[in-house]
This record gives C-alpha cells, sequence and structure tokens, in this order.
C-alpha cells in the first residue's frame, strides 16, 4: 500500500494590537454593554510591542526558529522572560501590523478595504520588498480619501484600521442589509482570507514547491464566507489560492471548529492516496474574534496582553516520494456519535482506535501532538496547562490498557508530550502546530512515529451537544513505495501481449 507524505509546512503571525481593542470579541462586547470599564481604559497599556512579540519565545517556536522542547527549560510566565528572536523563521514569519493591513487590501476582490494615501506611501514599499510573489496584485494596494469613513464607523456601517492608534483606514459593507455581509463580518473575513494567503505564500517559499503542482486547496479555519441566501457557501479556498498564485488549484472549505485542521489533512490524505489529486494543501487563516479574547485575566495578573497575534498555517500533503513521512491512512482514529462525551471515552476513541488496528500500544508513538495551546495563556485565565493535561489523559490510558506501568506516568509525560506554544486562536493549536517540526523528527531526527490529534465543541454552534476529533498517525518513511496488492499495469500489459499472440498463433495452425 502506498502512502500519502507530508511534504511541507509553514506557519504565520501577524501582529495586530490595535485590532485587540477594536475587533477582538472580548474588548467589542465590553464597549457594548461597559463603555466607561476600567477594562477598556487601562488594557492599551498592557499590549505589547512588535519587538516584544517577536522576541518571544512561544512565537519563534511558532514560526520555526526554536523547538518546543526549549520552553521547558524557560521559567514561567515565558512573558517576563528576555529571549531574542527574529522576524523570519524556518516555517514562516511574524508580520507587522501595517504590512497586515496592506496585505487585506491587497486580498479585498470588491473594493471594500480603503486605505489613506500616507498609510499606502509608506508601507507599500515593504510589501513590495518583501513578497515579490504579489507583484501581480500589487496594483490593488491604492490610498483615497478616507474622511468619510470616520463617519461611517460611527454610524457602525464600517470598520475601523488602525495602526499605532491612528485610523489608517476601513472595511465597507458589502451590503446593504444582508448581516452576512456587514462591515463586521467582511472584515474578520478578509483577516482570514490575507492571513491564509500569507501561510501559502510562505509553504511554497520555504518549501521550494511549484505552485503549479498544487492540484486542490482545503481551508478550515473556524470563519464561514456566503451572503443571506449562502452564509456559508465559501470559498476561502479557492479565494486564497488566486492571489497565492496557485493557478492550477482548485479546492473547497471544511468547517469542524478546534478539530478541522485534522479532518482537512485526513480528506487531503485520501484525495492524494485515491490518486484524485497529486498535490493537496491544507491551509488556514486566523481568527480576529479571538484577539485578547482572555485579555481581562491577564490584566487582572499585571500581565501583557498575549493573544495579540493573528495565525495562520498550511501543509502541503503529497504522492509517496519515498523521503517524507508518510500519513497512514489505515490508522485514523475517530470521535464516533455514540462515543459520548466524557473526556476518558473522547480521549479512548481518538487514541486506541488507530492504534488497535496495527496492533501497537500507546508507548509505541514517539510524540504526540494534541491541544498546544500555549500555557502561558491558558493557566491565568484559570484553564490550567491544556497539553500537559491530555498527556496525563493519555499516559493515564497507556497505564489502564496495560501498556506501562503507573511510575513511569511523569516520565510518559515529558518523553512523549510537548510544551504548548500556539496562539489561542481556536482551530490553529489542534494538534497541526507539530508537522512542521514533525517532518523533520522523521526524515533526519530520530522519532519513527508520531500521531496528530485534534479535537473540537461542536455545542459552540448550539446544534448538538457533541464533543468531536479525529486522529491519524505518521511514520518515517522507509523508501519504498509499495506496489498495490494486485496486478501492476505493466504485467497487465504483458498478459494482453502474450494472450494476443497466442491468440495469432492459434489462427495460423488453423
Amino acid at each position: 500500500m502506498t502512502y500519502p507524505v507530508l511534504k511541507g509546512a509553514s506557519y504565520i503571525l501577524a501582529h495586530t494590537p490595535d485590532m485587540i481593542v477594536q475587533n477582538g470579541s472580548t474588548c467589542a462586547v465590553e464597549r457594548q454593554t461597559n463603555p466607561d470599564s476600567e477594562f477598556l481604559k487601562e488594557i492599551k497599556n498592557h499590549i505589547r510591542s512588535y519587538e516584544d512579540v517577536v522576541n518571544y519565545m512561544p512565537n519563534q517556536v511558532y514560526i520555526g526558529n526554536n523547538r518546543p522542547e526549549e520552553l521547558r527549560d524557560l521559567a514561567m510566565p515565558w512573558c517576563k522572560q528576555e529571549t531574542k528572536g527574529t522576524r523570519d523563521g524556518k516555517f514562516g514569519e511574524i508580520m507587522p501590523q501595517d504590512e497586515f493591513i496592506a496585505l487585506m487590501q491587497i486580498s479585498d476582490a470588491f473594493d471594500l478595504v480603503k486605505l489613506s494615501e500616507e498609510f499606502v506611501n509608506t508601507v507599500k514599499p515593504k510589501i513590495e520588498n518583501n513578497y515579490p510573489e504579489l507583484e501581480n496584485f500589487i496594483s490593488k494596494l491604492k490610498g483615497d480619501n478616507i474622511e468619510e469613513g470616520k463617519e461611517l464607523v460611527a454610524n457602525h456601517i464600517a470598520e475601523g484600521l488602525y495602526h499605532n492608534g491612528e485610523f489608517v483606514g476601513y472595511v465597507k459593507r458589502a451590503h446593504d442589509v444582508d448581516v452576512n455581509l456587514s462591515a463586521h463580518t467582511m472584515f474578520e473575513n478578509l483577516v482570514v482570507k490575507a492571513s491564509g494567503v500569507l501561510s501559502a505564500m510562505h509553504l511554497v517559499r520555504k518549501g521550494n514547491i511549484d505552485p503549479n503542482e498544487i492540484d486542490y486547496v482545503i481551508e478550515c479555519s473556524e470563519e464561514a464566507c456566503g451572503d443571506i441566501n449562502q452564509r456559508g457557501g465559501g470559498n476561502f479556498a479557492k479565494s486564497i489560492a488566486e492571489i497565492a498564485g496557485l493557478t492550477n488549484a482548485t479546492g473547497s472549505d471544511v468547517r469542524g471548529f478546534c478539530a478541522a485542521p485534522t479532518h482537512a489533512l485526513i480528506q487531503a490524505s485520501a484525495l492524494v492516496k485515491s490518486g484524485v489529486f497529486k498535490n493537496v494543501m491544507v491551509v488556514a487563516g486566523g481568527a480576529s474574534a479571538k484577539l485578547g479574547m482572555n485579555a481581562k485575566d491577564h490584566i487582572k495578573k499585571e500581565l501583557p496582553v498575549l493573544e495579540d497575534v493573528v495565525g495562520g498555517f498550511a501543509v502541503l500533503v503529497s504522492e509517496n516520494d519515498g523521503i517524507n513521512p508518510i500519513i497512514r491512512t489505515d490508522l485514523v482514529g475517530k470521535h464516533t456519535v455514540g462515543t459520548g462525551s466524557s473526556p476518558q471515552a473522547v480521549m479512548t476513541s481518538l487514541i486506541t482506535t488507530g492504534l488497535d488496528r496495527a496492533d501497537l500500544k500507546i508507548t509505541d508513538v514517539d510524540v504526540y501532538s494534541v491541544e498546544m495551546q500555549n500555557p502561558d495563556v491558558t493557566k491565568p485565565a484559570g484553564a490550567g496547562d491544556v497539553p500537559e493535561a491530555n498527556y496525563k489523559m493519555i499516559g493515564a490510558l497507556a497505564v489502564k490498557r496495560g501498556d506501562m506501568e503507573k511510575k513511569d506516568l511523569k516520565s510518559f509525560v515529558s518523553e512523549k508530550g510537548l510544551p504548548g506554544w500556539a496562539p489561542t486562536q481556536g482551530h490553529i493549536p489542534s494538534g497541526v502546530p507539530y508537522v512542521g517540526f514533525l517532518i523533520d523528527d522523521l526524515t533526519t531526527g530520530d522519532r519513527n512515529r508520531a500521531m496528530i490529534v485534534g479535537k473540537g465543541s461542536l455545542f459552540l454552534g448550539r446544534m448538538t451537544n457533541l464533543f468531536d476529533g479525529v486522529s491519524f498517525i505518521s511514520e518515517r518513511n522507509n523508501g519504498v513505495q509499495e506496489e498495490n496488492n494486485g496486478v501492476s499495469r505493466e504485467e497487465i500489459k504483458k498478459i494482453i501481449a502474450e494472450s494476443m499472440k497466442k491468440i495469432a498463433l492459434d489462427m495460423m495452425e488453423e
């Protein structure tokens, strides 16, 4: 059986400090319900500079400049430790806010984003210098008179764009009465698209990939685009592919809350393994609504607002090349409708379903990537260390199954687990942040088997109380591309040729 491979991965962050206050759901709700609150007055004093965001170790891990394991040696809270980082990383970059706003306008197909001439004149040379891939779209970056936008923003029919506290532009609504095309929704969707475009460009750039060879794109963020008649119809995937220069690709969107990226990777693997497509990109932009989501708790504990970046990622799934880690499509785990919602039931279904098919123990997996939430963010908010809690549950399950002794539980967490480092962007932390490191670890590194686990909270949509989740196992490529069971094409040609020869000889004898 020939398995598809994980051929490349990219990870990007966009530092968006002004969007925390203007567009994050926590601040937006506070402004509506308690506009004179101390929180709104105080939050601006707790927002980090771009330099602080670049020098934050978990962010450097996210873009590939540091290993996750290095966080174990860093005292918490990590945000109070002095480290040195760079904008560019092995997997991607940390983009400053002015360039991200410019990328939003470049990603805009309906002239909804208006920017001041002064702002465009300042930022355009940066885009031209840093992103030659956008050469065909740079003409979309243009300045306007934005004075009328202030009144539109005041009347809640446009979303303001701010940089360093200054009004530099706005996002117009796309329809007068359709709430699905309101300025608020268009703003969120353009953030998703722009961060997805940046992720896709870095996957092509960092992986030295020919963009013309990508056949299909699956977008798996937590947003949805459409109008009043099809509010979640899509298609983020194809819109991202257009700006990223993937001219030979088509695509569609997959939604599954936090579990969507793992669902998407499994679907991509199925498309490649079946031969429908050779190269499938899975991509996701970030969620502006989650900016500053736990800001109240961070400020209470005299910490900076740590949810100050929009995240994105892209992964390329391709035909087996005999080199990159394979995806075992026959060892997929899943949370079924009948599984139940208890933490133990959820974890059992996700971890053991695939392992049992191959008669593997939990300890036979070298590393698990679960919900890789950054504990610097979640612990002050009362949610604890999410990855550590997951690893303890997996370890306890291993003890219960008899896969290891109880005395080995502590070492299991450190040996099979990783500290969390991903930004709290919902779908972004769910298993996939490790894929970039996984490719290294299962090729040039000393690991041979890893499991990616995605979990989701479907009850957030108010359609069901069910949890959700899927998992897959990736293994080191043995370098041998196995023939499918059965007769090969060459063998069939040989049989046909021999049969035709025999028929001809029989006819001559007659």
